[in-house]
């Protein structure tokens, strides 16, 4: 799962060439090696140093610098979008097309939707189409990318795989999906098969998508939360369920974030890591197993760049390169060597050139240059 702060349409434009690897769970092929061996420690995928944009479920998706569509994995509902329903354990290229910018699937549950954006800002859908997550207005499931209406002005997407949330180039949050708890930010719960806009602000930058919960930020660095909030995943300092956004404190400095389910992270503009939700695997970091309803500082240090997680773990990196892992490890998704749960984070190896991570299901995907 990609964290919330990418801006899609500015990554055909690469400063580096990066090399894939994956490690971790892979029952369905979903480390793209060729094999259904499951791995412990990163292993790079084939030779080419060409990728530029993951995301990685039970299904791996990714874009290369020449702006190409690659999957492989799980394919059960058509997710892959190659037109079939076959599950294949090495990237296949996905259509023709040259100009995919932004890619999302769920980090944790079925795994089964795929949302994507071109560079000329069309958004895009396929995979399972039940509650209408999809956005075409009915609950028809597509085995290849489909795209929703006809503009032009989208500029980043999530999907949890129950629902979705987009953000137009005007600043706009828009939802679609399932909306048992209000996830959708709605104020009901109502199911939409097609977008429908959340308020009527112009301030939304970007979101990210998990379960039934969602986590946006706006262009002042405030960060806002919807949805379901058993464990206190919103961030709230409560377990209450809302069905529009709030606001998480008073804040102004949050750079990036992620939700995964029932825990999310953020990391404010001065480096630090912050974490909340449930915390039973030690996922958050903290150093304990209990759970926290509004953030916490993980550790005290400035450094950290990104983050991913999944149902149980997480993965970051640091402004230095260096990688760190922690949280549930039973099939070796820390990329630790092991299959030992951490509740505070591990480097993982000892390289310095890591630049992009997606953590989902019980593997990790990473993209080192």
């Amino acid at each position: 799962m990609q964290d919330g702060a990418f801006n899609p349409l500015v990554a055909p434009t690469p400063s580096y060439t990066y090399g894939l690897y994956s490690w971790g769970s892979n029952n369905n092929g979903q480390l793209g090696l060729g094999n259904t061996t499951s791995y412990s420690s990163p292993k790079q995928v084939g030779a080419l140093t060409n990728w530029l944009v993951i995301t990685g479920g039970y299904s791996g998706l990714a874009i290369k610098t020449d702006g190409t569509l690659w999957a492989w994995g799980a394919n059960g509902n058509g997710q892959l979008g190659l037109g079939n329903t076959t599950s294949y354990s090495s990237p296949k290229q996905v259509g023709v097309l040259t100009n995919w910018a932004s890619i999302s699937q769920p980090g944790t549950g079925s795994g089964v939707t795929a949302l994507a954006i071109k560079t000329d800002g069309t958004l895009w859908s396929w995979g399972y189409g039940n509650y209408g997550s999809l956005g075409f207005g009915n609950t028809t499931s597509y085995s290849s990318p489909k795209q929703i209406g006809s503009l032009t002005t989208w500029s980043y997407a999530s999907t949890s795989g129950y629902c979705s949330f987009a953000v137009k180039t005007d600043g706009t949050l828009w939802s679609w999906g399932r909306n048992n708890v209000g996830t959708l930010g709605l104020g009901n719960q109502t199911n939409y098969s097609s977008p429908k806009q959340v308020g009527v602000l112009t301030n939304w930058l970007s979101v990210s998508a998990g379960g039934y919960s969602f986590l946006a930020l706006k262009t002042d660095g405030t960060l806002w939360a919807c949805g379901n909030n058993p464990y206190g995943q919103l961030g709230l300092s409560n377990a209450n369920a809302y069905s529009s956004p709030k606001q998480i404190g008073a804040l102004t400095n949050w750079s990036k974030y992620v939700i995964s389910g029932d825990f999310s992270f953020g990391i404010k503009t001065d480096g630090t890591l912050w974490a909340w939700g449930y915390n039973s695997s030690g996922q958050l970091g903290l150093n304990n197993t209990t759970s926290y309803s509004s953030p916490k500082q993980v550790g005290s240090l400035t450094n950290w760049s990104t983050v991913s997680s999944n149902a149980a773990s997480t993965i970051a990196i640091k402004t230095d390169g260096t990688l760190w892992a922690w949280g549930a490890n039973s099939a070796g998704q820390l990329g630790l060597g092991n299959t030992t749960r951490y509740s505070s984070p591990k480097q993982v190896g000892a390289l310095t050139n890591w630049a992009k991570i997606s953590q989902g299901g019980n593997q990790t995907l990473a993209l080192a240059y």
